[in-house]
Parts: C-alpha cells; structure tokens; sequence
C-alpha cells in the first residue's frame, strides 16, 4: 500500500467561514509537521483527513483510498485529539481493554495488542491505575496507545504536547519519531520546539491556508539574512519595541539583547542563523498576518 496522503484544492465551511481554503499537500511516511497559531485551521484539517468532518469541495487520498470511503480510512487512521479523555474510573488496562473491543479486536488479539502497546508507550506498570489519577503526559502516553491499536498506516496527533512538563515533552516527542520510522504521523501543533525536534518535513497553515510546504532547512534558508541581534540599554527598550520587530529578549546586567527580524539591519546590529522560530515567524509577516509581538497588532 501506498504511504501518500495527496490532499489537492481542499476547502471546508462552518456556515459562511471559511476554515480551510484550497490545500494542496503532499505527505508522506515518517514525521509531519502541521505548525500553525490558534485558529489557523490545523484542528478542522486533521479532522478532516480522520474521515471526522466532511469537506466542502477538493480531493482527499490517503494511502490511494479516497476519503469519502470512510469506513476504508478509518481502519487504516488512528487519531489522537487534543482533548482525549476516558472514563475516569476506568484502570489503564480496562480502558484500552474496551477501547480495543471498539475496535473490532478479538480477545485473544486485544490482550497481545494491549500489552504490546503499554509497554511501548511505558506504561507497563501502570496499567492498574485509574485513568483519573495519570498525570497529562501518561494520558497522551495512553492516547497514542489508543490510537495505535489497530496498527493504522496513519497516526493523527493534534496539539499532543500543550500543557506537558519539559521532561514528558521530550519523552512524547521521541515516542512519536519512533513510531513514525514505520507509517506517517502527523503532527500538528502550535509549539514550533516540537516541530524542530522531530520533523523533517513541515507545512505552515495561516487562516486556513497553506503559506508553506517543504523541508525545515529550506523554511531555515529562506529566512537567512533577515535575523539580526543587538545589545541596547533597557531605557531604549520602549522605543525600540516601536520600531523593530523583536521575536526574544534577553537582559544582560544593565543592557538587555534582542533579537529582530528586519529586511535590512541597522548599524549597530549584527546578523545571526535563524531558528525555526525567526522562519515561522518571517513566513506570517510575509504573507501579511496579523501577528502581535512587543505588546502591539503589527499588520504588515
């Protein structure tokens, strides 16, 4: 079977708004990532390709099955959204246990399935534990077990590391490359760290469109030269906050360090490599979005 979602002139409504707005994308096995502000459209996307929500008008196919043969995709998807949730009284085992059984697993296989999985996502030891009681990185841990119970082609994450602590962040993040090695996983997310952890391949998605498609390191290349840093007293910060477009500052004593995006420098500032950051943020302000940054809507 083919490892290819082909996504071509994609548009999607609620009532009169537009949530999605001809997407074209191409993707294919390993590590996705889908970055995109709040509202950007992502959720309504991965719902969308998880046989969720109908779309409007355009072609989806996922691994050469067309989208509207739902029942087909849905065997092959598993999908873990960013607000899942179980019965609470339920123990690790019993919640997978009836998860699997949805799934259409015979006893037999749920119980291989099931052990397989918990260990894989380390929580072997926890499985007697009520799932109201793990703390938010075990429920993603749990999530992505769900999600691959019936072996699916294509993993869907939406927003699965919001909220964690730094160090369930990483476990999670090198939990999905793993799994990635062998079906596509897409990662869709706010948190342009997770991206850069993880992803090769990456699209941007802005007010239901898509303003980029292609590796991290041509998203890095494209923004070369537009990324300056400079040392300036702390009473100048207001002023400056006015004039440049600053992405992070970092004090120093009495003088604090900021780093800009500009087209051109200034005379005292110096040019430095972009991170994915500088690029994401250089991608929105050069397709015009609304973007608000030193505590002020910049429209450019």
């Amino acid at each position: 079977m083919d490892n290819t979602i082909e996504i071509q002139n994609l548009n999607k409504f609620y009532g009169r708004k537009q949530a999605l707005c001809d997407v074209n994308l191409t993707i294919r096995q390993g590590m996705f990532g889908l970055l995109g502000r709040n509202g950007a459209g992502k959720t309504t996307l991965m719902r969308t390709l998880a046989a969720l929500l109908q779309k409007r008008s355009g072609t989806i196919t996922i691994c050469k099955i067309p989208i509207e043969n739902e029942k087909e995709i849905r065997k092959i998807i598993g999908y873990l959204p960013q607000d899942f949730s179980m019965y609470p009284s339920m123990n690790v085992m019993e919640a997978m246990d009836y998860l699997a059984l949805l799934s259409g697993l015979e006893k037999q296989e749920r119980k291989e399935r099931t052990e397989l999985l918990l260990q894989k996502v380390n929580l072997t030891e926890h499985r007697k534990k009520k799932i109201k009681a793990l703390s938010g990185g075990m429920k993603r841990r749990l999530g992505i077990a769900q999600a691959l119970l019936n072996n699916p082609k294509v993993l869907i994450v939406d927003e699965p590391t919001a909220g964690l602590d730094p160090e369930e962040r990483i476990r999670f993040r090198n939990l999905l490359s793993e799994v990635a090695e062998e079906r596509i996983v897409i990662l869709s997310t706010h948190i342009v760290g997770d991206i850069e952890a993880t992803c090769e391949n990456i699209a941007i998605l802005e007010s239901g469109k898509v303003l980029y498609q292609g590796t991290v390191d041509n998203l890095l290349t494209a923004a070369e030269g537009k990324v300056f840093t400079k040392i300036t007293n702390k009473t100048e910060l207001p002023t400056l906050k006015k004039e440049l477009f600053i992405t992070s500052m970092h004090p120093q004593g009495k003088e604090i360090s900021i780093r800009f995006l500009a087209e051109n420098a200034t005379t005292d500032a110096e040019a430095c490599a972009p991170n994915i950051e500088d690029a994401y943020m250089f991608y929105l302000k050069k397709n015009g979005a609304e973007l608000e940054v030193n505590g002020n809507a910049v429209l450019e």
